[in-house]
């Protein structure tokens, strides 16, 4: 049983009548009329009484007309879903990040100039974050290490790079400091994001070339909340330059670390193999353009 046999059954009991039925077909009447006795040889029952050159639907063939109509509203739906999701697709931007707090204004920046343009955001560790990529789940990624490292198969595009200081909370021995050397806090409680991601592998290496292992006191996968730890005097914390741009309420006291050197490159990456859209395509150089502003902007910290 073939979709064309169910169209031409389709038309035949709509118009039952044979040859008007070809006509608006066009097809010759002889072959029609050899399809739906087909048909009916498959399904084993006639579907039409037969008067001369009338014809009308039987039982058997009004049972049979509403689930041929079912299935072809269905088919006509499936066509339009996939329109649809085509449209959608074209016009969706997939990003995965370890740093959500450059997201916002990027894609609102993005956005005010292309608002058909919908995002997907997801936050991840590294790996989790790299394996994104290679299976084709999202456009790209920004990261503050390299997600290429021992892949060819990826890219990744350095973006800006940032300082990072401490913050420390109200009333603590370090709070009248502009600068120290990161040895002096090698007994203080660290507030810090969980093992895995970006900030948190970085300021670990970091800490390791001072000469010390961080205690951490905290760690959680909620950068927003790190500031506010360190208010209530639960601990110390390492924070990135980019955090301070337009955040309505300031983070405790920073102070600038002098040795050793405590910086960031963000990065972009991508995969070669990835079919980009016409709007992930825009959307790369007007993120380069971005984070260049930002970098330039970040110097005046």
């Amino acid at each position: 049983m073939e979709l064309q046999q169910l169209h031409y059954f389709q038309t035949v009991a709509r118009l039952e009548h044979m040859t008007r039925a070809a006509e608006e077909l066009r097809i010759a009447q002889p072959s029609l009329s050899k399809t739906i006795a087909r048909l009916e040889e498959d399904l084993g029952v006639p579907l039409f009484e037969r008067q001369h050159r009338q014809i009308k639907l039987n039982r058997f063939g009004e049972l049979f007309l509403n689930r041929v109509e079912r299935i072809f509203m269905e088919i006509y739906e499936g066509k339009r879903e996939i329109r649809e999701a085509i449209n959608l697709e074209e016009n969706t931007i997939r990003m995965a990040v370890t740093i959500p707090r450059v997201l916002p204004e990027l894609v609102g920046s993005f956005l005010k100039e292309n608002p058909h343009v919908r995002f997907q955001q997801f936050v991840h560790s590294m790996s989790k974050m790299k394996e994104q990529l290679k299976n084709g789940e999202v456009d790209y990624c920004i990261s503050s290490i390299p997600v290429d490292q021992g892949d060819d198969e990826i890219v990744w595009e350095p973006l800006m790079t940032e300082e990072i200081f401490l913050i420390v909370p109200p009333g603590h021995w370090l709070e009248a400091r502009e600068e120290i050397d990161l040895i002096e806090v090698k007994d203080e409680a660290f507030i810090s994001m969980n093992t895995g991601y970006g900030l948190r592998n970085l300021t670990d290496e970091i800490c390791l070339q001072a000469g010390f292992s961080p205690l951490i006191s905290f760690e959680g996968d909620e950068p927003g909340v790190i500031g506010d730890l360190v208010r209530q005097g639960l601990g110390i914390a390492f924070i990135p330059a980019i955090s301070w741009m337009n955040r309505r309420t300031p983070f405790p006291h920073k102070i600038r670390i002098n040795t050793p050197t405590c910086q960031r490159t963000i990065g972009l990456g991508y995969s070669k193999r990835r079919h980009f859209t016409k709007t992930a395509k825009q959307f790369h150089p007007f993120m380069l353009n971005y984070f260049r502003t930002i970098g330039m902007k970040l110097t005046q910290l």
